[in-house]
């Protein structure tokens, strides 16, 4: 990042290996993905061969053991390269998000052996693209109690009905992580996750659906119309999804954190190259009081993200599957992303200030950024459910004796 002050490591920044990891990410980004934003973002095109890239060069299945063709490495390096990929490409690095921790590393964590075998490779060579099937019409922030969407057991497959909408690389994906309801009785207690793939009879995506920003990162509505999947494509036990969903959810919430950083150093790049090449009143606007002020507001949101980001990603790295949705770890998650959000919504809405009428032509770079700040208050939960989350942890112990 080039407008960050020079500082010496300590013992609360990055070791030598995250550091390169963050600088390949970035290098490779800013040669590869930087100049495929401005048509991603205009014509919403999806640059199938570049993801395949993505995942030729080691950015995908980054805390996918080798084994299984991943990297090997862990989620705080997964953080840093959805951070990279932010700050030049945040389109393509929420695709990426999607496909990698909420498909391919829930696949890994709550899949069986023969499931890993027949995906990971695929999906962490980009040969596959990866997607989560959660979100309903009727059902979004209470996506688990809400669930319409049904599967019923019929001899060796499951049938399911129901839509999906807001799904994220729906449109292009090839395997998705679908859940639905095996036990309508049960509630939340009786939602199942599956690996659906897009070819399977009774399931296609119903619409493309056009946004407001991310416009590079396809999003869409599925349709499972008596959809068969085969019953060895369940993702753990039948009912047992819950758990499924909500260590997946953690660890989101963690990487989306890191997604509000990366957008976050770009835009403050963006204001101080402006402020200094903006002339007005015969001096760049860098040298008014106003400015510099807001420019010193901008790089401490930036500066406090990280230290947050970087602490809760080294928290939930060690997150045992099946773990998640409780404790410590589910309140802090909730906490950075809905704090990195809010900071990063204040970071554009300053950067927009200093770009002035540039700023709000549709093509700048800057409004590009500014365009992308609600998704992150709104998905993987949104700043209100972030909210319960954190109070519900506090007062779990008054509710226990109330």
């Amino acid at each position: 990042m080039d407008a960050r002050l020079g500082h010496n490591g300590h013992a609360f920044d990055l070791d030598l290996d995250q550091r390169a990891t963050l600088d390949l990410a970035d290098d490779f980004a800013r040669r590869e993905l930087y100049g495929l934003a401005p048509k991603m973002d205009n014509e919403e095109y999806w640059p199938a061969e570049t993801f395949r890239k993505i995942g030729e060069n080691g950015f995908l299945g980054v805390a996918i053991p080798q084994d299984y063709g991943g990297a090997g490495m862990d989620l705080v390096s997964a953080g840093l390269v959805a951070q990279a990929f932010a700050r030049w490409n945040h389109a393509m690095a929420l695709s990426v998000v999607a496909h990698d921790n909420l498909c391919a590393n829930n696949i890994y964590r709550n899949g069986n052996e023969t499931q890993r075998r027949k995906y990971l490779p695929g999906l962490c060579s980009g040969a596959l693209v990866g997607a989560l099937g959660l979100t309903e019409p009727g059902a979004g922030s209470d996506a688990l109690g809400s669930m319409a969407t049904t599967a019923r057991r019929e001899g060796d497959h499951y049938v399911l009905n129901g839509r999906k909408i807001y799904i994220t690389n729906g449109p292009v994906a090839d395997v998705l992580l679908v859940y639905a309801k095996t036990d309508r009785e049960r509630g939340a207690h009786g939602v199942s996750a599956f690996i659906v793939e897009k070819d399977f009879p009774g399931f296609h995506v119903a619409q493309k659906l056009e946004k407001m920003g991310y416009r590079g990162s396809p999003t869409g509505e599925l349709v499972f119309d008596e959809c068969r999947v085969p019953a060895e494509n369940l993702v753990g036990a039948e009912n047992a999804g819950v758990s499924v969903v909500m260590s997946g959810l953690d660890l989101e919430r963690a990487i989306v954190a890191a997604l509000c950083l990366g957008i976050s150093e770009r835009a403050l790049d963006l204001c101080v190259e402006y402020a200094q090449a903006r002339r007005q009143f015969g001096k760049p606007i860098g040298m008014f009081q106003m400015v510099q002020s807001m420019l010193a507001d901008i790089y401490v949101e930036v500066e406090t993200q990280r230290t947050f980001v970087y602490r809760v990603l080294a928290e939930s790295a060690p997150l045992e599957i099946g773990g998640g949705g409780r404790g410590d770890i589910h309140a802090l998650t909730a906490a950075s992303v809905m704090y990195a959000a809010d900071s990063c919504h204040r970071v554009l809405d300053k950067a927009m200030q200093i770009h002035g009428g540039s700023g709000y032509i549709w093509e700048s770079e800057i409004n590009r950024l500014y365009r992308s700040i609600k998704l992150l208050e709104i998905g993987a939960g949104t700043t209100e459910v972030r909210k319960m989350i954190i109070a519900g942890e506090l007062l779990k112990d008054m509710k226990r004796h109330g």
